[in-house]
Formats: structure tokens, C-alpha cells, sequence
């Protein structure tokens, strides 16, 4: 925000190892056949360029050399323990030492001679990290041999490892709460802070790196990283303004992988334009690059002619196989959307438009989110609102294109997504706001994925007692776990 208002009102807000090729023949596993002619066939590299003790990265390569293919899995097994911890470019999963690795949406598509590459880190015993020794694609044995053309449809039973993303969403809501994980620390460039609030996290190479706002004298951001929850209160702070992304006003910072540039992305507001930072390093706060702006001309004009005295804030960035899409509100009850292709990214954003309004601004106010629903042709959004009590909390829609429409899902207060009514606190009521937070991903590129089987939101909450001004207000981060999952 540019002034300070009362509560009601918001801020302006890796030794080298060689590479092993390994191959595979084209046997005709145990799976269900399409009736149109299919010559499977597969060949896959698969490399650890970095290694380290007890742990490495890891980049894999898949060719198809058969009939083209819609839609893809791969599988292996690792001989010496590894654990996959954190993929980019692919759905991995793991059960024991059988690893399963599902396409995303932009790359599930690998035509005739066409290449697919995605890759991971893995935690390994010591130094002990074999290669693995064979590879299957979609029930095929990759051998870089094509198989028999199947011409008849045949259905049997499939014994492939892993199972697809599961459960659904439900109908209505059930959070626990963290105490509060994440508060203010002060430093000696910053003796008074406020709050932390308006969090984006990830977890990538075994960590969860978590960015927020703080407010001091202004606005900016910090960053923070651990590898338990048990450790976040501990967890030393960095203050983003000690970096090239700089000082002056700073907020709701928004953070993805990039993966067509393999660069990380952290969003944030301006007070007068949608900006960005990139670094290659996520645990590196110093190495982020100095702030641009996606809206060359600034403020689009359809947003100049709704905001009313409203104020443009909360960034969302999310990406399908061909668009990325910029989200926004303006408290004035508007959530707009602006678009480029995935080429252009971050250049090219326009075409703004009203994605969702409500004539009553408290009703969708601020803090949207927008996700994929992993293994599904469904999108999931959520934006925070002000109560009939005045406290925060959010509403839910869904939808089969990121572009909408949106059918509400759990939107009103008595069936909210979540909100002080749908949430317990077995270590007590620290907060009844549920507000401006963040899923914690699938995974942590630009699709913005999520998994219904484990869900779980970082937010910020306060003090049930404070009051005043809204900068000064002592927000501290929780954590939400559904408890009512379908899975």
C-alpha cells in the first residue's frame, strides 16, 4: 500500500560423472492396448552431473523411437538406497527403491524420434550412487529397438510401479494449524520489524525456502530456508534488500522454477507495476538479479477503470503447455488475468481482462492463488476475503481451464476453504485470521501444481487482540494440514 490504513485496508504491497546411456528393448509389457497400430520403442540417458556426499543431481533423457506418444511414464529402480527428493520437469514418486517419473502438462507429448528430459535431486548413502540399469517407458523396455506393431486391443492386468495423483476435492474444508512457525527478527539494519507475512514457498533439493514480506519503516522482503518445520522459528532470516533486488517498497513475493529457461522466478508488487528477479540459485538470497517489470506501459487500462480506491496488489503467476498468466486484485472486489505465450515469457504481457468479480470488494479481496490440480483436468483457485467479523479467511472455485469459468467450490463463510471455523489449533488459538498464504507445491515450476493427497497452506495469522494500523500489525506465518483428505 502507499499510506498506512487501518486493518480493513492492505500494503501496496553441482565432481562429474560420466553420462551412462542405457537402452532398451521393446517388449510388449502387461498393459491396455489402444486398437490403432503401435510400434513401442525407447531408448534413455541418464546422468549424475553433480555429485556430493550423500547426495547428487541427476538428469535424465528419454527418446522416443517408436510410434508417437500422448502421455508418458517412466520407471526404474536404484540399487543403493537413493531417494528422490525434489523433480523438475516431471511427476516423481517413489515406493521403496521403484521410482516412477509421470509427464507434466507441457511435455506429455513425445512424437516419433521427438525427446523428453526432465531431472531431480536425490539424497544418496555417502558417495554410493549407481546409475540404474534399466528404464521402462509406459509398460515398454527400453532398449533403442522398436517392437512388434501391436494391432489388436487387448486388455490385462498392469503391474507398473506407483500410482497416478489421487483423491479429489472435497466439498468442504478441514484444517489443523501450526502454532506460529515464522516471526519477526529483527537485525541490526533492521531493529524494528513488524511482521512476516504474505509467504511463497517451495521445497526444492531437500529444503523448504520460504520468501515473505516484513514490514520496518516500508514494505520488503525476506528470505528463509530449513529442512523440517521443527526448524523454521530458528532459521536465520535474510533480508532481500541487501541484494540487487534492493530497497524502497517491496511485497508478496510469489516464487517458481521456470523450467523452458531453468531459471528461478521471484514475483512481487511495485506499488505501480507487476516486477520479477531471476537467479539459478534459490539458495543463494545475494545472487538474485535486480527488479524488471512485466507491464511495459505499466497499470493495464481496464484495471485503471475498476480499482476505484482500491490499490493493485498480489501477483500470481501460472503457466499451462502453451500460456503464462499474470493474476491480480485490486481490493475493489476485481481478480484480472493477463497472458503472453510461453515463448515470450516474462515479455509480452497483455490482453487484461476481468477473470472474476464480486460487488462486494470484502468478497474477493486480495491473495490469489491459482493451481493445477496434479493428474487432473481441473484448476483450483483461492482468494482471501474479509468476514462478516472482519477477520480473514478464503473461498474456493474450480474450473477446467485456467481461464475459467469458475464454479464455486467452498466460497461462503458457513463453507469456507479455510477460515477460524473449519480450522483447530491443538496448541492453542494463536490466530482467528487466515489470511494472504501460499500451498506448499508438488513440485516447484511454473505449472503450479498440487497434490489432493497431501495439502497443505502456509499463511500469516496474528493475535486475536492487536489492532491499529495495518502495517504495524504483528503478522507471523502457520502452517495449515488438511485433515480431511480423500485419499
Amino acid at each position: 500500500m502507499f499510506l498506512a490504513r487501518l486493518f480493513r485496508s492492505r500494503r501496496v504491497r553441482l565432481t562429474a560423472a560420466a553420462a551412462v546411456p542405457l537402452l532398451a528393448m521393446s517388449a510388449l509389457a502387461a498393459v491396455t492396448v489402444p486398437p490403432a497400430a503401435a510400434a513401442p520403442g525407447c531408448s534413455v540417458t541418464y546422468s549424475a552431473p553433480s555429485q556430493w556426499d550423500g547426495g547428487f543431481t541427476a538428469n535424465v533423457s528419454v527418446t522416443n523411437i517408436g510410434d508417437a506418444v500422448d502421455g508418458w511414464t517412466l520407471t526404474w529402480s536404484f540399487g543403493a538406497g537413493q531417494q528422490v527428493t525434489q523433480a523438475w520437469n516431471a511427476q516423481v514418486s517413489q515406493s521403496g527403491s521403484q521410482v516412477t517419473a509421470r509427464n507434466v502438462s507441457y511435455n506429455a507429448a513425445i512424437p516419433t524420434g521427438g525427446k523428453v528430459e526432465f531431472g531431480f535431486n536425490g539424497s544418496s548413502s555417502g558417495t554410493d550412487n549407481p546409475s540404474p540399469t534399466a528404464f521402462t517407458l509406459n509398460g515398454t523396455l527400453c532398449t533403442g529397438d522398436v517392437g512388434p506393431t501391436t494391432t489388436t486391443t487387448t486388455t490385462t492386468t498392469t503391474t507398473t510401479t506407483g500410482v497416478p495423483p489421487g483423491g479429489t476435492l472435497p466439498s468442504s474444508f478441514r484444517w489443523s494449524s501450526s502454532g506460529a512457525l515464522i516471526s519477526p527478527k529483527p537485525d541490526a539494519a533492521h531493529p524494528n520489524v513488524y511482521s512476516v507475512k504474505d509467504p511463497s514457498v517451495v521445497y526444492h533439493n531437500g529444503k523448504y525456502h520460504v520468501f515473505a514480506s516484513v514490514y520496518t519503516t516500508g514494505y520488503n522482503l525476506m528470505y528463509t530456508s530449513f529442512t523440517d518445520w521443527s526448524q523454521a522459528a530458528s532459521a536465520p532470516q535474510y533480508y532481500l534488500d541487501r541484494t540487487p533486488v534492493g530497497g524502497g517498497y517491496k511485497a508478496a513475493p510469489h516464487v517458481f522454477y521456470f523450467a523452458p529457461q531453468r531459471l528461478w522466478y521471484l514475483v512481487y508488487q511495485t506499488g505501480s507495476n507487476a516486477s520479477y528477479s531471476t537467479t539459478a540459485d534459490i539458495s543463494n538470497p545475494s545472487s538474485w538479479s535486480a527488479p524488471k517489470n512485466f507491464y511495459a506501459n505499466g497499470m493495464p487500462q481496464i484495471i485503471r477503470d475498476n480499482i476505484g480506491k482500491g490499490y493493485w496488489v498480489d501477483f500470481w503467476m501460472v503457466c499451462d503447455d502453451a500460456k503464462c498468466y499474470l493474476f491480480s486484485s485490486d481490493d475493489n472486489g476485481h481478480l484480472y488475468r493477463s497472458e503472453t505465450t510461453l515463448a515470450q515469457f516474462p515479455n509480452g504481457f497483455t490482453n487484461t481482462v476481468i477473470a472474476l468479480q464480486d460487488s462486494n470488494p470484502n468478497r474477493l479481496f486480495e491473495a490469489s492463488n491459482v493451481y493445477k490440480v496434479a493428474g487432473k483436468n481441473q484448476w483450483l483457485l483461492i482468494v482471501e476475503a474479509i468476514g462478516s467479523d472482519g477477520r480473514r479467511w478464503f473461498r474456493t472455485w474450480t474450473s477446467s481451464a485456467i481461464t475459467g469459468p469458475w464454479s464455486p467450490l467452498a466460497a461462503e463463510e458457513s463453507n469456507p476453504f479455510a477460515r477460524a471455523n473449519n480450522v483447530t489449533f491443538p496448541n492453542g488459538q494463536w490466530t482467528r485470521d487466515i489470511s494472504h498464504g501460499e500451498m506448499i507445491r508438488a513440485g516447484v515450476d511454473q505449472t503450479m501444481e498440487i497434490d489432493l493427497c497431501r495439502l497443505r497452506f502456509l499463511y500469516q495469522g496474528m493475535d486475536p487482540n492487536a489492532g491499529g494500523d495495518y502495517n504495524q500489525l504483528p503478522w507471523k506465518l502457520g502452517l495449515l494440514t488438511q485433515t480431511n483428505s480423500t485419499c
